[in-house]
Formats: structure tokens, sequence, C-alpha cells
């Protein structure tokens, strides 16, 4: 067992962050949390002290240890699009910019060259589990599952299903589909699962939504996709699924909204019958706030799902989405949840700080545990949660006179990836991927 004393912060709760000034942490040989506190146990004390003992305190000195963060939306091919064409809307945005950066991927050679800097880029960020769309292409989908399991991180990875409304080269079929996930239907490793991904209503038929309908109830696999991001997105759908009350329910009545974890992302503007399909059918929204500023898509009511019980979690939705810092997605999250307060006139109160940083860290956390079916969490230093952490030394900010909460909150808003000495994944420190 190791025992790692710092300046422990967490929020197993979105109210207020927990605090362990001087604290320690216990982590089995499993990497999962023992137990954290204030004062170490006189018995452990004793322990550490023994050299004969298989117990070691690690002393990270005067530094922050934090849970390390959850990115529950983000697009892997689109990565070297980054803060490109942020001044159109989106559907403008996917046909002249990305469609056509996704085709490349094609290539297992490319694929290879830009997926090899987005996992990179993930560890560089503290970012340890998320839930991300490939492309089409299966091997370089499986060479992307490959990438993440080398590296130590934990993710949700799926292909992507699109059989209209694209260029002809992004196009798969639903037998593409099934023969897939006849194969890739468990996990591809201990850390990487596999996520069902139709990108969203536009782009996949009747047909294609039927098979995805199947493959939940043959595989029970998780599903991830977006929905009311943009108001022309949602014209555009009324006429595709007419049958449909709404957005939602044209996922519905294919059999993939809520039969397994799902999560949708944006839902800039789900309201009445949508927001209440939401919380029937337990879905959980990622909310994006860069991307949906960058796309001039809308503020998502973020307010108005947490008093629903709608689970919310935060994704960088990379690269509508222009960093990924989730550092500077709980920024967005705050701004834009201010911006709603005031045109609300104050009805609906704005995040604070540790509900944010909740999002980014346990509520992904949990998502994922649901996700992956595993009895271990994520995402606080709760006994049980696997101990995936980051270590930050801030010490160049000059923090006297600051509390430790202080000192996160200067570091949510003015520190980055420079920052974060030690990642931890499942109890392992993780070493800097190869690019």
């Amino acid at each position: 067992m190791r025992i790692y004393q710092a300046h422990i912060i967490d929020t197993p709760t979105p109210s207020s962050f927990r605090i362990f000034e001087n604290g320690y942490v216990a982590v089995d040989d499993d990497g999962i949390v023992v137990d954290v506190w204030h004062e170490l146990p006189l018995e452990l004390v004793h322990r550490t002290a023994d050299p004969s003992s298989d117990v070691r305190l690690i002393q990270l000195g005067d530094r922050l240890l934090i849970p390390a963060f959850c990115d529950m939306h983000v697009h892997a091919p689109q990565y070297r699009n980054l803060g490109l064409a942020l001044d159109e809307e989106l559907l403008v945005w996917l046909n002249r910019y990305t469609f056509p950066e996704e085709a490349r991927f094609s290539s297992p050679e490319y694929a290879e060259h830009i997926y090899r800097r987005f996992v990179h880029e993930l560890w560089m960020q503290g970012t340890m589990h998320s839930s991300v769309f490939a492309t089409i292409h299966p091997q370089a989908t499986d060479l992307l599952c490959r990438l993440f399991a080398e590296a130590g991180l934990s993710a949700l990875v799926g292909l992507v299903g699109m059989d209209r409304n694209a260029p002809d080269n992004l196009l798969n079929s639903a037998r593409d589909l099934q023969d897939y996930y006849q194969t890739h239907h468990r996990a591809s490793s201990q850390s990487v699962f596999p996520i069902l991904t139709p990108r969203f209503i536009p782009s996949c038929s009747p047909e294609m939504m039927r098979t995805y309908g199947q493959l939940v109830a043959s595989y029970g696999l998780p599903v991830q996709s977006h929905l009311s991001e943009n108001r022309s997105e949602i014209d555009w759908v009324r006429q595709l699924e007419p049958e449909s009350v709404c957005y939602a329910d044209a996922y519905r009545r294919y059999g993939v909204l809520g039969q397994t974890p799902t999560l949708m992302a944006h839902c800039c503007y789900s309201e009445g019958k949508e927001l209440e399909m939401l919380r029937d059918n337990h879905v959980t929204v990622a909310h994006c706030p860069t991307s949906n500023s960058n796309l001039a898509s809308g503020i998502a009511p973020v307010r108005t799902f947490l008093n629903e019980g709608i689970p919310v979690v935060l994704g960088t939705d990379v690269s509508a989405g222009h960093y990924m810092s989730m550092l500077r997605v709980i920024q967005y999250a705050i701004q834009v949840s201010k911006l709603h307060y005031a045109r609300t006139e104050g009805q609906l109160p704005y995040l604070s700080l540790s509900e944010a940083f909740y999002l980014a860290t346990k509520a992904g956390g949990q998502y994922f545990m649901q996700a992956a079916l595993s009895e271990k969490g994520t995402g606080s230093f709760e006994a049980g949660n696997t101990f995936d952490a980051l270590v930050i030394d801030d010490s160049y900010l000059n923090y006297d006179h600051y509390t430790l909460e202080h000192r996160l909150q200067r570091y949510i808003y003015i520190g980055d990836d420079r920052d974060i000495r030690i990642r931890f994944a499942r109890g392992n420190q993780l070493p800097e991927p190869i690019l």
C-alpha cells in the first residue's frame, strides 16, 4: 500500500470542495483508494516507519493533489483542426472543414500520425478518462483504441455511423456496423471500451438507427450522439423524422435513448417534452460550452438539467471546442451559466466553481463507470474509487496568504498543463506517451 501526503482537494458532492490540508490518501496495490485522512492513523504511522513494512509514505510536499479530469465528448480525428473555421455555424463547419479532415483517416498512416498526438495531448492536459468519437474507419478506430491502452488512459471509443447526408467517402452501412460490433462489443483492454456512436439523426437513416437499436438490445452497449445543438439542425430533424414529437424522440423510437447508459452532447434547446424524455430515460447530457460558443449554437440550460435530476458532464468537443484543457471547459461552463443567469434575470443560479469542477471530475467518472460496467468509480478520492489523480505545483503563482481553495481556483483560471508534475491512472504513475 502507498500513502500520499499532499494538500488533497476533491468534490464528492457538487456543493463544496472537500479539503485535506497536508492530508493523506492511501492507495492499495490494485490502484484503489483505501481512505483519506486529515491525520495519518497511528497504526499506519508505525507501519510507514518500519523498513520491512509493505506500506510506503510518499510525501508530495506543498502541492495540490486533485482528481484527474474526464472529457466526455471529444472527436479524436478533428484534433488537427483545432482553432480552424470557428466563425462558421455547425452545418457549414461540418461540410467544409470537418468531413474532409475525417475522410483522411482512411489512411492508417495518417490516422496514427494524428491519433498519437491526440492521445499525447489528453495525457498532457491531465485527462485520464474520455468518451471519444472516431470515424467510420474500423482500422483507424482499432488503432486509436490500441494507443489509448498503450498510454494507460481510459476511453470509451466509438466507430461513427453515417449512411446519408455526408460525402460518399464518409458513408458506411448498417451491415458495416453489425460486422464491426459483432467482434468489438467487448472491451479491447482493461481501460478501453466500445460505445455505439451514431453521429446524429441527419447522418443516420432509419435502417441504420434500427440497427443501432438491435446492437443495444444484443450487446447492452452504451450510446453517445448529438442532440439539439443548433436550431437549423433541429429543423432538419423535424423534416427527416416527422413522426417524432421532438429530436430526442427520434432516438427513443429506435431504442437508443436510455436503454443503456446514454450520453447526448449539447442539448442547447432541450425543453418541454424533450426535457422530460431526457429525465425519464436517465440520459446524461455532455455540456460543451466552448463548442457551443464557437459555433454560435446557444447556451445549454445546465441549471435546469440539474434541477430536473438530469446528470451533466463536461466535454471539450474538439475541434468545435478550440482547446483540449478541461480547465478551459470549467471556465467556460461557469461563464456561460452566468450569461444564462443574466438572461433569465437571476431566476436560474449560475454554476459555482465546485459544481463545475464536480462535472469535470466525479460526474464524468460516474458516467464512465456505468458505461464500462465497472464496479469502481473515479473522479474523487472516496474509498473504493480508482486512484486517478494529478499532482499540481502552483508555487510560481506566489500563493502567500491564499487558502487552498483559492490556490485551486487560481490554478483552474490561470494554470495549464505545465503545472501538472505527476499523473496517476488506476494507481500507476503514467509516463509520457511516445509520439
